[in-house]
């Protein structure tokens, strides 16, 4: 029978870059991880007893994290680079929407895993992954280009951006508007249709922009099948079509996160 040591083990190397994302630092977020384990060794019957041991580790971490004896602040990260403009980023927004984007946009829990873990329900998950978007934003508020010919849906995410925040500087309906759009006011986020009214592509469109400029593109599309084909390129983020609301609000706030460009190729898809 494998011991509970060697099936924590394999999650250890997740759990300390969650702890690091926490308090900002690795040394504080080891310390962290330490009495979660302390606490785990303390009762490890409870802890085997759970059907997700993955999900039972984070729940254990951030209840001895939100322990009235704990109650540590995020730090900033030490080092420089993207990551530590990242986690300084991330170290204004507080601490419940800061858990529950970390548990969902990092480390892959969906929101329902995410409400087990910090003992509470889904909508108040939605709650907080909704605050620590506009929380994001309003560090890293941007101009957004939406390339869409549907009118209904632009309009749609038109109020999502908007809402968070941010200011849709152009409205693109075909290959040609989106490259002239761009041209006219270069935005800080591109969200793209597949298939455009004419008949042109979203993806081309993007593609031109992307030789030009460097920019976050966040596709949308009723055809998902078109592009995640499973061989590369493929795009880092994509919504399928119909979307839900909170879904694009989370995507929107792990590009602005992780500041990932969305040139297709070497990249995960990121699946609404």
């Amino acid at each position: 029978m494998t011991s509970l040591s060697d099936q924590i083990s394999p999650h250890l190397p997740f759990l300390r870059r969650f702890a690091r994302a926490l308090a900002g630092s690795q040394d504080q977020g080891d310390e962290h991880v330490a009495r979660a384990l302390e606490a785990v060794i303390a009762d490890p019957a409870t802890f085997q007893r759970s059907g997700n041991l993955r999900a039972a580790l984070y729940r254990t971490c951030l209840r001895t994290w939100n322990s009235p004896a704990e109650s540590p602040a995020a730090g900033t990260a030490g080092r420089g680079g993207t990551a530590a403009g990242a986690m300084r980023t991330l170290g204004g927004v507080s601490a419940k929407p800061r858990q529950a984007f970390l548990l969902t946009a990092v480390e892959g829990f969906t929101a329902e895993d995410a409400a087990h873990i910090l003992d509470t329900d889904l909508p108040d998950v939605l709650q907080l992954l909704d605050e620590a978007g506009r929380q994001i934003a309003a560090q890293m508020a941007t101009d957004v280009l939406i390339i869409e010919d549907e009118p209904l849906v632009a309009m749609d995410l038109e109020s999502i951006v908007t809402s968070l925040g941010h200011r849709v500087t152009g409205m693109a309906r075909t290959h040609a508007e989106a490259v002239a759009a761009v041209e006219k006011h270069r935005p800080g986020l591109v969200l793209a249709d597949i298939q455009l009214a004419d008949g042109s592509s979203g993806l081309q469109a993007v593609n031109e922009i992307l030789l030009a400029t460097d920019l976050p593109v966040i596709f949308v599309t009723a055809f998902p099948e078109r592009l995640l084909t499973g061989r590369r390129p493929e795009p880092v983020f994509l919504i399928t079509k119909p979307f839900r609301v909170d879904a694009v609000k989370a995507i929107l706030s792990q590009v602005l996160f992780f500041g990932s460009t969305s040139k297709t190729g070497d990249a995960r898809a990121a699946r609404a």
